[in-house]
């Protein structure tokens, strides 16, 4: 890959962005080599945590311009023109939306600017820790564009919705501390090496229990942020109808009983009906 480093211990897969000569800005191969990633890691299940990090100066500057095709020109003479930029914007999307939807949970470890596009990508992520250097922009506001693959959908439910409209209509830098204070991120460290070792060592945790269960309890996490209390209890007994495992309560009381690591299997590897 050219953007990213692919690293796999322990159950937890480390996905690091390698171009700080560019401050990992998110260009074409940026998106195509995480959406593949993504994709292989949901099909495989042999990884039961993910952490993103980065390298140099910033998490990540956000959008390369490149990203728009033949720059951020965009046709929006015709309605054709303009159903396209619909289909691109759905495309680009999807991608973050899969670390969303992973079958298993995502941590973001954020070091200097994490800007534009790449708070698109944070907010779809299940923790996030910080440096006491980053800071957060949505920066399309700053450019004469509305911020559209996914700020304005996730944020308003990590952030008050307030301070979402503060930050979203000025395009003001939200820092480390604040971002602490609000929630919006789970701790902050004083190094980059102390973050990541952190999250790392989170995921490595996240790894030991049973990964069914950690599906599980993403989905119910999930389906209650969108639905009534009501309707997210009914979700939850057919949901724990259909993962229970009388083994594997076994295997975890025996193993804490025992004071060993419990052994759990992996979750099934999926393949698409055209491989079948």
């Amino acid at each position: 890959m050219q953007c990213f480093s692919l690293s796999t211990q322990d159950h937890v897969a480390h996905l690091v962005f390698n171009r700080p000569e560019a401050m990992n800005t998110m260009n074409p191969t940026f998106w195509r080599e995480l959406d593949e990633v993504l994709t292989q890691l949901q099909r495989d299940g042999t990884a039961r945590a993910l952490v993103l990090s980065s390298t140099g100066k910033h998490f990540s500057a956000g959008m390369a311009l490149e990203s728009f095709g033949d720059s951020v020109t965009l046709d929006d003479r015709t309605a054709e023109g303009r159903a396209a930029v619909f289909e691109q914007l759905t495309d680009m999307q999807a991608t973050f939306t899969k670390l969303e939807t992973l079958r298993i949970p995502v941590i973001a470890a954020i070091h200097g600017g994490c800007v534009g596009g790449a708070v698109d990508l944070v907010t779809a992520c299940c923790i996030r820790y910080a440096t006491a250097d980053a800071f957060f922009v949505i920066q399309e506001i700053n450019i004469g564009m509305v911020a559209d693959v996914g700020t304005l959908q996730r944020l308003p439910k990590l952030l008050p919705l307030p301070i979402v409209k503060e930050l979203a209509y000025t395009g003001r830098r939200l820092p480390a501390q604040k971002a602490l204070g609000w929630g919006l991120v789970n701790e902050v460290f004083d190094t980059q090496g102390a973050m990541v070792d952190a999250a790392l060592q989170c995921a490595r945790e996240i790894a030991a229990k049973p990964p069914v269960a950690i599906w599980g309890t993403k989905q119910a996490i999930h389906y209650a942020r969108d639905h009534s209390v009501d309707d997210a209890l009914k979700q939850m007994g057919w949901l724990q109808g259909a993962i229970w495992s009388n083994a594997h309560v076994r295997e975890a009381i025996t193993a804490m009983k025992t004071k060993r690591e419990a052994e759990f299997p992996p979750l099934a590897p999926l393949k698409s009906f055209r491989e079948l």
